[in-house]
């Protein structure tokens, strides 16, 4: 009851934070262009709270926080704006030059790259970047990897020439590739050599109808990882059926050695309703179990093994070498340039996936819902400041790359209809805008509805 209360107070105040900005971007700039604003709304519906400021605006609060909108003199009438009062022209959206129209619709998104600009910053500033140095801890038997030439050591300079300088930006750099067909391209620094070299791993299609990928297993490369130590069993489940308890610390799998808990859990995954040979060290000894994980069906027909074990909770960055942590430092000015740097990569990641969902290079189950943002979001607050403001950037930028998409109803809609009439030179007729409209609208609940169905199923 905890944990779903916290994602709703997550969800309320990350929403609320990313629609406030985003319309405040739209209502700063037509301020400053001079167009009267009738009413600032966060949140859609019958207001729960609503004022009259001094400036003559109506602010509003509603209660369903997937939007928000301001209300100007003229905005939604531009058909019939010889029936504005001369008085009130001046004031008007309608009556502005199309270059104003155009800077106040796209101040929305604006204000959302702006903010996941100043969250990076203050991310930057407060804590630099850390995290593993991308040395691979081992590779995975007749794995591409393997096949490519990996080695245990190697580490890993750069993806299809992207410097990567901790593990988080090897993931990045892999996750641009979802879906596509050809080859990765790794600058490796062999642990056997001071030759940097290049090695390539063909890709078909990569995990394009994959929900959560684990990109590095599929490679068959495993990293540096927390120990695979049992916290807890669960009740009747294979883990407790074959002996294994807390404490245990798995050391081999069928003579295999275990390289952390993610390799624990794929081998599990990977091996269901199959008898395995587990070695585990208890109390300084080694002891021989055997395990047969459980059958479970996932929702696109595959299966997969489960034991109902949970690992024992450490830092990572505790659980490596000294020499393996990488950390960086920024002052303000680099760290604002980093930010910014950021920013871009990431916005051109959400339009390239955006890209890729439409020609259907991956599964449209990538698409989430409030619901899924609210788990996310109520997990990251809980994982502290840094993860949480990490994600509310990330969010602001897929806000503001989503807006600039050229579907009516959104503000790259407007954008459209201007940038048409600054060809033709009079405004788009509104019988086109009115079917414009109408299929937006159409788009808008389609995704809408596809986004619920899938947070849905995720919890069934």
């Amino acid at each position: 009851m905890l944990e779903i209360l916290i994602s709703i107070i997550a969800l309320l105040v990350t929403l609320g934070i990313l629609v406030t900005i985003h319309e405040f971007g739209h209502f700063w700039v037509a301020r400053r262009c001079g167009v009267q604003v009738l009413r600032f709304s966060v949140g859609f519906g019958k207001a729960i709270f609503r004022w009259l400021g001094k400036d003559g605006v109506e602010y509003v609060i509603a209660p369903i926080p997937l939007g928000g909108y301001v209300k100007m003199l003229g905005q939604e009438d531009l058909d019939v704006a010889e029936e504005t009062p001369e008085s009130l022209r001046q004031y008007s959206f309608a009556y502005k030059p199309l270059w104003q129209r155009m800077a106040i619709v796209a101040a929305g998104p604006a204000a959302n790259f702006l903010l996941a600009i100043v969250v990076f910053w203050i991310i930057n500033l407060t804590w630099g970047v850390h995290g593993i140095a991308p040395v691979v801890n081992a590779v995975v038997d007749d794995s591409p990897a393997e096949m490519a030439g990996l080695a245990t050591g190697d580490q890993i300079l750069a993806v299809d020439g992207e410097d990567t300088f901790i593990w988080q930006q090897v993931l990045m750099q892999l996750f641009t590739r979802l879906g596509e067909t050809g080859e990765l391209v790794l600058t490796i620094d062999p642990v056997d050599s001071s030759v940097v070299r290049e090695v390539s791993i063909p890709i078909e299609d990569w995990m394009g109808e994959e929900t959560e990928p684990d990109l590095l297993s599929e490679l068959g490369i495993l990293r540096f990882d927390i120990p695979a130590l049992i916290a807890e069993v669960v009740p009747g489940q294979p883990a407790e059926v074959s002996g294994l308890g807390p404490g245990d610390q798995i050391e081999s799998v069928n003579g295999q050695e275990i390289h952390g808990w993610m390799h624990w859990v794929s081998v599990i995954r990977n091996n269901p309703d199959t008898s395995l040979e587990v070695q585990v060290s208890r109390d300084g000894q080694i002891r021989t179990l055997d395990l047969r994980p459980k059958v479970v069906q996932l929702e696109d027909g595959r299966v997969e093994g489960s034991i109902g074990a949970y690992v024992q909770s450490t830092s990572l960055l505790q659980s490596v070498p000294p020499e393996y942590r990488r950390e960086v430092r920024y002052g303000p000015f680099m760290a604002l340039g980093a930010a910014m740097q950021e920013t871009w990569e990431k916005s051109v990641f959400v339009l390239d996936s955006v890209k890729k969902l439409i020609i259907g290079l991956i599964s449209v189950k990538n698409i989430n819902g409030p619901i899924t943002i609210a788990q996310v979001a109520g997990q990251t607050a809980t994982y502290g400041p840094e993860i949480y403001l990490g994600f509310l950037a990330l969010l602001s930028i897929s806000l503001g790359v989503m807006n600039l998409l050229p579907i009516p109803v959104l503000d790259g809609g407007h954008l459209l209809y201007y940038l048409i009439e600054a060809v033709i030179r009079r405004p788009v007729p509104p019988r086109i805008q009115a079917w414009g409209l109408q299929l937006g609208l159409l788009i808008i609940a389609g995704i809408m509805v596809l986004a619920f169905y899938n947070d849905v199923t995720r919890l069934l």
